[in-house]
């Protein structure tokens, strides 16, 4: 496999990878991350336990009549970060994603809190600039000009990526919870639809076609009900299911990265949450990855 100029460790691999880098068309990274997590810290343990229960799933996806040995991707394990130390992480987290993209392949970062996002969207600007649109999928807005006084945190992840990205080209999903000014912002500046992520998506889908996507996903998108395992759980989501006809949906879009955050086994229920993320992760690599 390729040397990075960052430290990898394995926590074992997704269902299907492939063990040569330098074949794969996404790369699958670990980002075991969850410093700024306000309520229920975990999450940093999430990639390792989605690798592990990927192997509950079939190959072959009925959805789409693909198997996974269609794609070539490769899980080329954790990041190495220096714990607490926010900003370092966030360093070495954009040194990866750069890597990633500047060899020609499609991202796929497993979190870790939602703050991970930040600088793999930074990197994706840098390549594909303006054109570029964020599709964000929450419970939360994430809108939030700092929290408790930190200008970095998972309560404000998308106020952040606001840096690169104009607000104009960030559409959000299924967000039910956050205060009244972070509404009155995207209601003015940006794409938000409330509680739903199905048909909103479907009503937008044709202003997304043709443009670069990068994909972020926040479990507690989905109801407490089908994934307890979060940080910051939010009832009133969309079911599984829904979820899933979302993904699907995707599948003629050009999506240039994808993130799947904030699962956290330890607030788990029979590792609903983490299979579930599973199969979110296959469904993309076989319908949009």
């Amino acid at each position: 496999m390729k040397r990075f100029p960052f430290d990898l460790v394995s926590s074992g691999k997704f269902i299907g990878s492939i063990d040569d880098y330098e074949e794969c068309e996404i790369a699958i990274i670990g980002v075991p991350f969850d410093y700024t997590v306000s309520f229920k810290p975990g999450s940093r343990f999430g990639a390792q336990r989605i690798r592990e229960m990927s192997y509950g799933l079939e190959e072959y996806s009925v959805y789409t009549d693909k198997y996974l040995h269609d794609k070539k991707y490769c899980d080329c394990g954790d990041l190495v970060l220096p714990f607490g130390n926010v900003e370092k992480s966030m360093d070495i987290i954009r040194e990866a994603a750069r890597e990633v993209f500047e060899d020609g392949k499609k991202p796929l970062f497993i979190g870790g809190e939602h703050l991970m996002s930040v600088p793999v969207i930074e990197e994706a600007y840098k390549k594909y600039g303006d054109e570029m649109l964020v599709l964000h999928f929450d419970a939360h807005a994430d809108l939030r000009e700092e929290f408790f006084g930190e200008k970095y945190s998972h309560a404000n992840v998308l106020r952040l990526v606001e840096k690169y990205v104009s607000p104009s080209n960030i559409y959000h999903f299924g967000i039910r919870s956050g205060i009244r000014e972070e509404f009155e912002y995207a209601r003015e500046c940006s794409h938000m639809f409330l509680f739903d992520v199905y048909q909103p998506l479907k009503s937008v889908l044709g202003d997304l076609k043709k443009r670069p996507i990068y994909i972020t996903l926040d479990i507690d998108v989905v109801d407490p009900a089908f994934a307890p395992g979060t940080g910051t759980p939010e009832p009133g989501g969309v079911d599984s299911r829904e979820m899933f006809k979302a993904i699907h949906l995707l599948k003629e879009c050009d999506v240039i990265g994808f993130d799947l955050v904030e699962v956290s086994p330890i607030n788990d229920c029979s590792d609903i949450t983490s299979i579930l993320a599973a199969k979110i992760i296959r469904e993309a690599i076989l319908s949009f990855m």
